[in-house]
């Protein structure tokens, strides 16, 4: 008896799970307009400027151009809907439009911190799961340490902390004294007393390997001992950025610059501070009632000129004086 061969059916995509075509016409156009690095460096500079708009004269000093090219270059962002622009007497000025503030913040942060991130091959080691034996040794020695906790959630936290570090991990070797640090860190957000304590603020960026880390570092050194700062990222990066790091031997030296390293954001963390800080994060940062928020819009060193990784150093300590002053006059 001949078999009838087995009919293998076949699957054309489905149009409807494709982004329609007036939509994806607009994106593509927008891209396209944006496929310009000044541009992108104006746009960036709109973005995070703290006054939230920036003048065209301002702008003209981001390049060596004449003026009709800046003015030209800001129709063409202006002509695909993401800024808008107000006359006022000689010059104009520039801001982002508000609806169009999710997607700006999207590129700049997201996307373009991530292309410009180091490529895979060139880091020296990929990461790989240590003994899981460590880990829960090192997860029995933190709960007997903390023994005013259960056994058990001090135990979840280390391996939890252990499997968010693997995710962005660098160099594998590293993984269990970081797994150790980044515990004890949460360990000590979930038993502090904010009735007795010293204030404490946590910084919020994407990949926690700039902006936040530098201003973390700033309230520590600004502080003297007043105001204790965190940071953490929603989708932290491998290390922290090398402008960065340098930087942060400026401030603290190089043994304390040293042991910086990117972490993720938890809910324990926001819950133990009494001030969080977002550095174009977006919506990340869970609502926890008494806690105090504010969102800094700063350049991101990953981006930036060693000219202006400095710039937006100084930038983030005008606003830490700030923030420690009402802190520290309550």
């Amino acid at each position: 008896m001949t078999e009838t061969p087995t009919t293998v059916e076949t699957y054309a995509p489905a149009e409807a799970h494709a982004i329609g075509l007036d939509a994806a016409t607009t994106v593509a156009n927008t891209l396209k307009a944006l496929a310009d690095p000044l541009r992108l460096r104006m746009l960036s500079a709109i973005a995070t400027d703290p006054r939230g708009e920036f003048c065209v004269c301002d702008l003209a000093e981001l390049a060596d151009v004449s003026q009709p090219t800046i003015s030209h270059h800001l129709k063409v962002l202006k002509d695909t809907g993401l800024l808008a622009s107000e006359r006022r007497g000689t010059w104009v000025y520039y801001r982002i439009v508000p609806t169009r503030q999710t997607a700006v913040t999207a590129l700049l942060d997201g996307f373009a911190s991530t292309v410009t991130a180091s490529p895979a091959e060139d880091r020296p080691e990929s990461p790989r799961e240590v003994d899981a034996h460590v880990i829960d040794r090192l997860a029995e020695d933190l709960a007997d340490e903390y023994d005013t906790l259960r056994r058990d959630l001090v135990v979840t936290m280390v391996r939890e902390s252990y499997t968010s570090l693997l995710r962005s991990a660098k160099i594998a070797r590293h993984l269990v004294p970081l797994t150790e640090r980044f515990a004890r860190q949460r360990l000590a957000d979930l038993t502090r007393d904010r009735e007795t304590g010293v204030p404490q603020v946590l910084f919020v960026c994407v990949q926690n390997a700039g902006r936040s880390q530098l201003a973390a570092a700033l309230v520590n050194q600004m502080a003297d001992g007043k105001v204790m700062a965190r940071s953490a990222g929603s989708r932290p990066a491998p290390d922290v950025h090398p402008h960065v790091r340098s930087l942060l031997t400026e401030i603290e030296g190089e043994d304390a610059a040293t042991e910086r390293f990117p972490k993720p954001l938890t809910d324990d963390a926001v819950r133990a501070a009494d001030a969080v800080i977002t550095m174009g994060c977006g919506d990340v940062c869970p609502i926890i009632p008494g806690v105090r928020y504010e969102d800094w819009a700063v350049g991101d060193p990953a981006l930036a000129s060693a000219e202006g990784v400095e710039a937006i150093r100084d930038d983030i300590a005008a606003r830490v004086r700030i923030l420690l002053d009402s802190l520290t006059t309550r």
